[in-house]
């Protein structure tokens, strides 16, 4: 994948994380970027999100985390606005 498209992209991301989150770093844009893959998965193949909940249920404890930590960093940077 050429570099500069890969750059670009990371800057997609990153300010994604910021408008959706209110800040952005390495650690949160990681984050987000789980989130929204797993949540695509779940809209566009519900069989196969449900497979990989059953067969890792610790990981799908630490997406139910992940999901709720983003929702809770989205309300409270929607309340400072």
């Amino acid at each position: 994948m050429e570099q500069t498209f890969q750059q670009q992209f990371d800057g997609l991301l990153e300010k994604y994380t910021e408008l959706l989150l209110g800040t952005s770093n390495e650690e949160l844009k990681e984050k987000v970027q789980m989130w929204a893959l797993y949540s695509h998965i779940a809209k566009s193949m519900p069989a196969l999100a449900k497979h990989w909940n059953e067969t890792y249920p610790d990981a799908k404890a630490e997406m139910v985390n992940l999901v709720a930590e983003i929702k809770q960093l989205n309300d409270a940077h929607r309340k400072k606005k």
